[in-house]
């Protein structure tokens, strides 16, 4: 390792930024000197890492959440001042792909989103050649590292300890990615932290309910009182029988002698522990602080239930959980290579159409053509796009003939939906195609539909466009 940091010192001139050119801070020293004497237990780490696999609800919260952020593609743009430019194929795009001799990129990411819900901290090993460029990147587990504090640098390594060896790592080694938490320096905060009584009270009612069901059958704790007197030895007898049929390993019975024989239930049924309605309590907190939506996983959730859910995770819960990772990744990673970037993961955040079609309405006031096809459709510039979108460019080909004098009725609209069907077909996918010019359409669904054939580029769905304009023509 020291090797290939030998070449980064002397050729990287981030490495000399971020290891020699920094500005003291006062505080630093404090807090360096406060955490160095308290050698975190990582014990803690250990356990939560375990409740994973004991836990149905932290399974299924913790594998929606790295699964999903798995599957996001990321990419490294270009800056140039304001302006971001797609790099295709970077180096730091090649190497997620194939980030070690024995890991793909998703389950790369999967553990490191993993490892962030259940621990709150995340690191990510370096290791490159000779010239001080990352090659490998290798997963590190959170109950093995430690961080060691630095009166200047505020960190300055880290320490990995498997089976009581311990491996240093220098700081510009290890990409750390971790939670906030408002009471420690150095180390992030878990969801899991926060949902640890809820967990342990989920545990504690299905280990009752596998006890009452598995080892003692369903047959409920009580009172067996006999009320007639009988002998010491028939006693005995009837107790080892009665434990030995319906005692079971942990259920206690009481017996009493007194004249006949009763039962008195003295337990208390799943019923009357609301025992189904406190399991799901238990899920639906579990699941709340992880921010995982329940109607994402709720068998008795309607479509469209579902539907807000996955939209609701998406923009609330895994969409800062990407921006979190992209930019630690821009400001740990990208400084290897030479030039300005910035990383970032694809926005999946859905779109509302009827507000983006709104939005380009208002732009269309103070936009050209050409503003309008970069910001909403990142289309390339055309000849006549400088001007706004009221002006009409002189025609290159004429269009089928029309009767400018003809009046608007229904056919000539219908009739002028075809010839501007058949137009938007012909130039699928040429960017420099000039606009239709309607001349019976209404202003407003002109706008519409052309703002809608923008950004279209399938068949299919311009035809499925203009049969849904035709069927909202017939119904006015």
């Amino acid at each position: 390792m020291r090797q290939w940091l030998s070449g980064l010192l002397n050729t990287w001139k981030g490495a000399a930024t971020r290891e020699s050119v920094r500005v003291p801070v006062p505080h630093i020293g404090a807090v360096a000197a406060h955490n160095a004497t308290v050698w975190p237990n990582l014990t803690d780490a250990t356990a939560q890492s375990a409740v994973y696999a004991r836990s149905p609800w932290v399974y299924v919260a913790v594998n929606r959440i790295a699964e999903a952020a798995a599957l996001v593609p990321l990419h490294v743009y270009r800056v140039e001042g304001e302006r971001k430019l797609a790099v295709e194929n970077h180096p730091l795009e090649r190497l997620l792909n194939a980030p070690n001799p024995f890991m793909s990129r998703f389950e790369l990411l999967e553990q490191t989103l993993g490892m962030l819900e259940l621990t709150g901290n995340a690191y990510w090993l370096l290791s490159g050649d000779a010239t001080g460029t990352p090659t490998q990147i290798w997963p590190l587990r959170p109950d093995r590292v430690r961080i060691v504090p630095d009166a200047r640098r505020f960190v300055r390594g880290y320490v990995y300890e498997i089976d009581g060896r311990q491996i240093p790592l220098e700081a510009v080694e290890v990409v750390h990615f971790k939670r906030w938490h408002p009471t420690n320096d150095y180390y992030g905060l878990s969801a899991l932290a926060a949902a640890r009584v809820a967990v342990q009270t989920d545990q504690a009612m299905s280990k009752w309910n596998h006890n009452t069901f598995g080892q003692n059958n369903g047959v409920p704790a009580g009172i067996v009182n006999v009320k007639e007197f009988i002998t010491d030895s028939d006693f005995e007898r009837l107790k080892g029988e009665w434990r030995s049929s319906y005692g079971g390993a942990q259920r206690k019975t009481a017996f009493l002698r007194g004249g006949g024989v009763e039962w008195q239930d003295i337990g208390l049924s799943h019923t009357d522990l609301d025992f189904l309605d406190g399991r799901q309590a238990n899920r639906d907190e579990i699941l709340s602080i992880f921010g995982v939506p329940v109607g994402l996983i709720s068998e008795n959730a309607t479509e469209a239930n579902a539907r807000v859910a996955e939209r609701t995770f998406i923009e609330r819960t895994l969409w800062p959980k990407l921006v979190r990772l992209s930019q630690k990744i821009t400001q740990e990673l990208l400084p290897f290579w030479p030039g300005e970037h910035s990383a970032a993961f694809a926005d999946i955040r859905p779109t509302d159409t009827q507000a983006r079609l709104d939005e380009i309405r208002t732009a269309v006031q103070v936009l050209s053509i050409n503003e309008i096809r970069q910001q909403y459709y990142h289309l390339q510039p055309v000849e006549w796009g400088a001007f706004p979108v009221a002006y009409t460019p002189p025609a290159e080909e004429p269009d089928a003939e029309v009767d400018t004098d003809e009046s608007s009725s229904p056919e000539a609209v219908k009739a002028e939906l075809a010839r501007w069907e058949r137009f938007a077909l012909k130039r699928l996918g040429q960017p420099e195609a000039r606009p239709f010019e309607a001349h019976h359409i209404n202003a407003e669904t002109a706008f519409e539909l052309n703002a809608r054939v923008q950004a279209i580029d399938d068949a299919d769905a311009l035809k499925v466009l203009f049969a849904d304009a035709r069927a909202a023509l017939n119904e006015s």
